[in-house]
């Protein structure tokens, strides 16, 4: 069961100006989530969907309209506490896993822990750990090219969970995978739910977002609530 609410979006504008015109990213938002949902955000590509992650993840700052973040108005933040929020709870997973080359799985699952002020024997502590969790206990000293795409995901799904963030954000963290391994990412997001972690999960594909609980689709930067289709 869902708990209290996560974050509230009101009526949510983003503009960009682009070549002398206004490009509209995002069209009067409303969005809820409560803590421990798994919700896919599924639509095709510039249909505002990444901004909105950005929007989410303080990445971002709304053109218009009202973000409240674990009872927190957002715009009222300044740049630290914005900076401390990010980093406290927030992890964020990318297409590509954005793993630093000449670092080991471990010193890159480290990495949020450094810029947490965690000392270097907790740091290795908690890194070890995450990485057994995800699988990779037999690959913690490797390096990303001595790891396959779905090792690189792991370790980057590792890595945004070090830290113990609220919510975990995730944007087309399949794209970059054969459809086996997509599988297995997957698999690991609903085991992470059922452990009552929040998951918000950007993606174009529709069989991806089935497998969150609730769907929102997104286009043209509006968005309607909508079912995920069974697999086949």
């Amino acid at each position: 069961m869902a708990g209290d609410i996560f974050f509230s979006m009101r009526d949510i504008v983003k503009d960009y100006a682009m070549g002398g015109e206004t490009v509209h990213a995002l069209r009067k938002v409303s969005l809820e989530l409560a803590e421990g949902e798994y919700l896919s955000v599924l639509g095709p590509s510039g249909s505002g969907k990444s901004t909105l992650m950005n929007i989410i993840g303080c990445l971002d700052t709304p053109t218009s309209g009202t973000y409240i973040l674990r009872g927190r108005v957002v715009s009222e933040m300044d740049e630290a506490e914005l900076a401390r929020l990010r980093n406290r709870e927030i992890g964020f997973i990318f297409q590509n896993s954005q793993l630093l080359p000449r670092l080991s799985a471990r010193k890159n699952v480290e990495l949020p822990l450094i810029y947490a002020g965690v000392p270097p024997r907790e740091r290795r502590r908690r890194a070890e750990e995450m990485l057994e969790r995800v699988g990779l206990a037999e690959r913690m000293d490797h390096l990303p090219s001595q790891l396959s795409g779905g090792q690189q995901q792991r370790v980057a799904v590792a890595r945004a969970l070090v830290g113990n963030p609220s919510i975990l954000l995730a944007d087309e963290p399949t794209g970059a995978l054969d459809q086996k391994t997509g599988r297995q990412i997957m698999a690991l997001f609903r085991e992470l739910n059922q452990e009552k972690r929040t998951i918000v999960m950007i993606t174009h594909d529709m069989n991806i977002a089935a497998n969150a609980r609730r769907v929102v689709h997104i286009i043209d930067g509006e968005i309607t609530e909508g079912e995920a289709q069974a697999h086949a």
